[in-house]
């Protein structure tokens, strides 16, 4: 195996390579006559045209190859302000504009979550974050929306459901849809009337949209999620929670306006290491879905990453040779030390392996392009599978038979056996079956959940990942709402299936055969 130190007319690994810079008599890879202005790789100078050419091919093709979003379909661009999302914003406008050879042709909106108070940010401080957000929304001249953190606690429970998902179009589907639409066009061209509002032909809808003002969050919800993050003990389960918090808020927002899917700046970089940070955190048979190009998780709501094709470095080039505009946002794992989370350990390790051997990036991420969904098969005709209360994905800790089940099951009686409960507690009555935060939210049912401990009714409907992560929060208090009622709506409803299951009458063979 290739070995860093070896004589390979590199230098060691404790002396930094100098960064190639272009030369005066070096062109342009792809024109062979303008000065290179970047350098992405070993040999690969581009101009600033054909830079730009090369990068916004890769956008367009990404879009292109997969043919997801239809004409005229709503996408809601979640925009973080951070570079990828930046230049994910940017590229769409750019193909919306006249000026595109080929434009785009669904109508796009922009979303910003403000994550301040999950991490302790005053309320001045977040004002001046909203203060340069929103000046970049409304130039876009896209409908955007700023909502915050802290209205996950008025989410309802339906959003944690999967609904019914259309069946996936094929290529002449696509086709005619795209016919269909330029037909449209056409008739209204000629006709006289306004087209769809595209790109920036479109007039300023957001000063006028009352939904995309930002309303100042509850203070008593403001506290509940303080409360709530300073609870979990470790960063990595910290992030973990950020995370689906977000996605439950954007979904609910993409639902209650229409949006059928949701577009992310995930860039091949960050997807590399996800995918290597799901691994260590158990998420492994959600690989597809976690770093793919879509994820059809969520049922009417696609989530799609355009972004994946792009490096951390294209990005950062592109960004400031055009000026796109980006705002920083410190997150929860700002100045935290490499081995403070499973996420920051696993950046530094595979940014600092990139620097040793610029194809690891590259690799993984090609990796995961082999990853297939395959999602596992109902365990009884006609049922839908479960899915994880927090991350929506297909439950993998559901049979006997599992290694994931087996690993769980065996840790969780090792730690029972290794802390024996004292003669005292054995003798006190079992408490009341669902936590008061459950109980706040809906009764419990009659007899279902009889267990003496509360957090077993939410721990049975999570993966092993999600089982993990709980695992850092003492008490299920303050957790959102609508979370603990979902939890406590799926028990009463197995129970009752429980119940019933030997009255209900199943139709045989035969007569499934004849009807």
């Amino acid at each position: 195996m290739c070995q860093v130190g070896e004589d390979y007319g590199e230098p060691a690994p404790g002396e930094p390579s100098p960064a190639p810079r272009p030369s005066r008599e070096q062109k342009c890879v792809k024109c062979k006559e303008a000065q290179p202005v970047v350098v992405i790789r070993a040999g690969d100078a581009f101009c600033r045209d054909c830079f730009k050419a090369f990068y916004v091919h890769k956008f367009r093709a990404m879009l292109g190859k997969n043919r997801l979003i239809f004409p005229g379909e709503k996408v809601l661009l979640a925009w973080s302000g951070g570079p990828s999302s930046s230049s994910m914003v940017w590229q769409v406008l750019e193909g919306l504009s006249q000026d595109s050879a080929k434009r785009l042709r669904f109508v796009p909106g922009v979303i910003f979550v403000d994550e301040g108070a999950a991490f302790g940010k005053s309320l001045e401080e977040r004002s001046k974050t909203l203060a340069e957000v929103k000046p970049i929304l409304q130039a876009t001249g896209l409908p955007w929306h700023v909502v915050a953190l802290e209205e996950v606690f008025s989410l309802p429970p339906s959003v944690l459901r999967c609904s019914a998902q259309e069946p996936a179009g094929s290529e002449g589907a696509y086709k005619a849809a795209v016919d269909s639409f330029l037909q449209q066009q056409h008739v209204l061209g000629a006709g006289g009337g306004p087209g769809p509002t595209q790109g920036k032909e479109q007039p300023p809808q957001p000063r006028l949209d009352p939904q995309s003002l930002a309303r100042p969050p509850a203070a008593a919800q403001t506290e509940a999620l303080s409360q709530l993050f300073c609870s979990v003990r470790t960063l990595t389960a910290k992030e973990e929670l950020l995370q689906t918090l977000r996605t439950h808020l954007i979904l609910h927002m993409a639902r209650a306006h229409g949006y059928s899917k949701v577009m992310t700046g995930d860039s091949c970089t960050r997807l590399a290491i996800k995918l290597m940070t799901n691994l260590a955190l158990g998420r492994g048979a959600f690989l597809a879905w976690d770093t793919g190009f879509s994820d059809e998780r969520h049922g009417d709501v696609v989530v799609v990453r355009p972004m994946r094709d792009h490096t951390l470095k294209e990005v950062a080039f592109y960004n400031r040779l055009f000026s796109v505009p980006s705002v920083f946002t410190p997150a929860v794992d700002t100045k935290a030390p490499e081995k403070a989370s499973v996420h920051r350990l696993m950046e530094a390790f595979i940014l600092r392996l990139q620097t040793q051997f610029p194809s690891t990036v590259s690799t993984v991420y090609r990796t995961s392009e082999k990853l297939v969904k395959a999602p596992r098969e109902s365990p009884a005709a006609g049922d839908s599978s479960p899915c994880c209360l927090l991350c929506m994905c297909t439950l993998d800790v559901d049979a006997a038979d599992s290694a994931t089940a087996f690993g769980a099951q065996t840790s969780s009686r090792l730690s029972q056996m290794q802390s024996p409960t004292p003669l005292t507690e054995t003798r006190t009555p079992p408490g009341p079956c669902c936590s008061p935060g459950v109980g706040r939210v809906q009764g419990c049912g009659q007899g279902a959940c009889r267990r003496e401990d509360p957090q077993a009714c939410i721990e049975e409907q999570l993966c092993y990942s999600c089982r993990v992560n709980m695992k850092d929060l003492p008490s299920l208090d303050p957790l959102p709402p609508y979370i603990l009622a979902e939890a406590q709506l799926r028990t009463q409803r197995a129970w009752v299936l429980q119940e019933i299951r030997d009255c209900l009458i199943e139709d045989s063979d035969d007569e499934a055969g004849q009807s």
